[in-house]
């Protein structure tokens, strides 16, 4: 048999090379040129190990600490934010009419409805209403009814006070109640106090389910906020003294092995940590977050794996090539050499054409991606003009009737169009909101909504389009509330885009007449007929863009928003011609049985 090597062809279409030597020499002790070239192998191989293990520690804890400081940051300013949006209601609810009246008369009946449709737009924890002596009148939760708080901070410091005054107040169950309050008074004098509860225990639920360990603290060093519950009320030292093996802290934190020697600022029952410290610009209030070293030690020992095992194929290949010392053994690494140069070759064309294809795939997709961005802000920029086009046609015909109304020396009614104006800039901003949500198909929350008080606020947002174009407008309603699950901004904004589109069919008849019937049954459904020209082209109706109107006059995007909105409360949008002439829409949402009490 010749010890030749042999060729047989493999998986992928590629030789492999093979060789079956009869005869093997035997290998005796190792020379002292090769001992020498081991030592200094095994030498280079220990100081480099260590040498990039020093660096890359050093620099993934960087990172690692960077990465700490940016996301306390995010921290701070998402508390803060919370802070400052709530800090503004008690000033304005304290000059709410409904709720002066109710404390003058003692009729706080609609108090707690009313402080409830508030908190579902400001967001708050809770609103409390309390009179004069201390006792709770209102609530938005109702088995608060009837305490009292006459001797605690909030209702003394804001009888006392002017302003707003925040107050931090420990609770008996754990915990801290954060709270902004205001004194609402009148002529007659103090008539009581609106507190407003602010919720910053979604941060800790949200700083839990990270690996890093979050406190907050007050000036005095008191911690106020932490991802655990026990730490409420100590000091950080205490709070690091008190912690058991099977708390937040030892699960978030991996200690790192003794021969790293990473810096550690901070030790947790005798274990290293990170800490990061922000000072909050509220109240000497400072945010501490403890991180692992766990992602640093990872990343370090996959790198310096990488390199064991390359010096392991080293320090192989040179015994291996140790091994090959007889002249059939050189001749097998030759053809073995040609091979390998040929199947180089083959594979550097191979890569050099797979690099063109990634070239051209790279670039295509540039391409479309510029494509769709740009496609994607004319469509959301076509959406703002379309959808704020009414708000701001309300707001010049109040802001023109307030002129007026001062003209004449009669602002309490000039204050109230400056309310309007108000709702509307909120509206606005809502609307804004809901064309994000709508581009990113997110899920929203959605509540019970009264169809007839939405009907009513659309009305009222179209009352000055409808007393210049003098429509006769006639609406049918049932005798009890039709009760929905959805947002109702959006769904008033359905209703905005149906009215209008009533209006603009109707610019060529002489006597426009348009018809509102409110319907309940199986399903909710809300019918608007007019006595315009009808529909004519059905397929391309709710196909965003499409419009007969003139240019100037519309986009062509109500329908397709409206019908995108309709869809995602689950309902659907129709549109068809009356047998009297004329187009007639019907949005049909599934009803909520039961009405509110069912949702509840």
């Amino acid at each position: 048999m010749s010890d030749a090597p042999q060729t047989r062809p493999s998986r992928n279409g590629f030789s492999e090379i093979s060789s079956k030597p009869k005869d093997r020499p035997e290998t005796g002790t190792l020379s002292a040129p090769v001992r020498v070239a081991l030592g200094v192998l095994l030498v280079v191989a220990v100081a480099t190990v260590w040498v990039t293990n020093r660096l890359l520690t050093d620099r993934f804890t960087a990172a690692t600490r960077n990465r700490a400081e940016l996301r306390l940051a995010l921290y701070g300013g998402n508390l803060m934010s919370e802070l400052q949006r709530n800090s503004i209601v008690p000033q304005l609810l304290a000059r709410d009419p409904a709720l002066i009246a109710a404390l003058q008369s003692k009729d706080y009946s609609r108090s707690t409805q009313r402080l409830i449709s508030y908190v579902q737009e400001i967001g708050a924890a809770s609103l409390i209403l309390l009179d004069a002596d201390g006792r709770v009148v209102a609530a938005t939760d109702r088995s608060r009814l009837g305490e009292q708080h006459r001797g605690e901070a909030p209702f003394v410091d804001a009888v006392r006070s002017k302003g707003t005054i925040f107050s931090l107040v420990p609770r008996e169950a754990g915990g801290y109640m954060f709270a902004y309050s205001r004194r609402i008074e009148a002529q007659s004098g103090i008539l009581g106090v609106i507190v407003v509860e602010v919720d910053l225990q979604k941060f800790e639920q949200a700083w839990a389910g990270i690996s890093d360990a979050v406190l907050v603290t007050d000036s005095q060093g008191a911690i106020i906020l932490a991802t655990e519950s026990r730490w409420r009320g100590l000091t950080e030292e205490e709070a690091l003294k008190r912690q058991t093996p099977v708390s937040a802290i030892e699960r978030a934190i991996k200690a790192t092995a003794d021969w790293t020697a990473l810096p550690a600022d901070a030790y947790v029952q005798g274990e290293a940590v990170m800490r990061v410290e922000n000072r909050l610009p509220f109240r000497g209030w400072r945010i501490v977050s403890f991180t692992t070293y766990q992602s640093v030690r990872e990343r370090v020992n996959g790198v310096l794996a990488l390199e064991i095992m390359g010096f392991a194929l080293m320090l192989a290949l040179a015994f291996y090539a140790m091994g090959r010392r007889t002249a059939l053994r050189l001749v097998l690494f030759q053809r073995e050499s040609a091979e390998l140069r040929r199947l180089n070759q083959r594979l550097q064309r191979e890569i050099a054409e797979r690099e063109r294809v990634q070239e051209n795939l790279a670039v295509a997709e540039q391409t479309l991606a510029q494509s769709s961005k740009l496609a994607a802000l004319g469509e959301m920029a076509a959406a703002v003009s379309h959808e704020l086009n009414q708000p701001l046609a309300a707001m010049k015909t109040y802001l023109a009737g307030a002129r007026l109304l001062l003209k004449r020396n009669r602002p309490e009614e000039a204050l109230a169009g400056f309310g309007r104006i108000d709702d509307l800039i909120e509206r606005m901003g809502a609307i804004t909101k809901q064309l994000k949500s709508y581009a990113r198909k997110g899920g929203e929350e959605f509540h019970p909504v009264n169809l007839s008080d939405a009907l009513a606020s659309s009305l009222a947002m179209m009352e000055p389009q409808l007393r210049q174009r003098k429509v006769r407008l006639t609406r049918i309603m049932p005798d009890e509330p039709v009760w929905v699950m959805g947002d109702r901004v959006r769904i008033e904004q359905v209703i905005i885009n149906l009215l209008r589109n009533a209006l603009d069919a109707t610019k060529s008849v002489e006597d426009p007449e348009v018809e509102i019937i409110l319907a309940a049954g199986e399903t909710a459904t809300l019918t608007v007929r007019d006595n315009g020209g009808g529909i004519e082209d059905f397929d391309s109706l709710f196909e965003p863009f499409y419009t007969t109107k003139q240019p100037g006059d519309g986009v062509g995007l109500g329908l397709a928003i409206s019908s995108g909105i309709v869809n995602d409360l689950g309902g659907r949008l129709t549109a068809r011609n009356g047998q009297n002439g004329g187009a007639v829409f019907e949005m049909q949402l599934p009803i909520l049985e039961g009405g509110v009490e069912a949702a509840e």
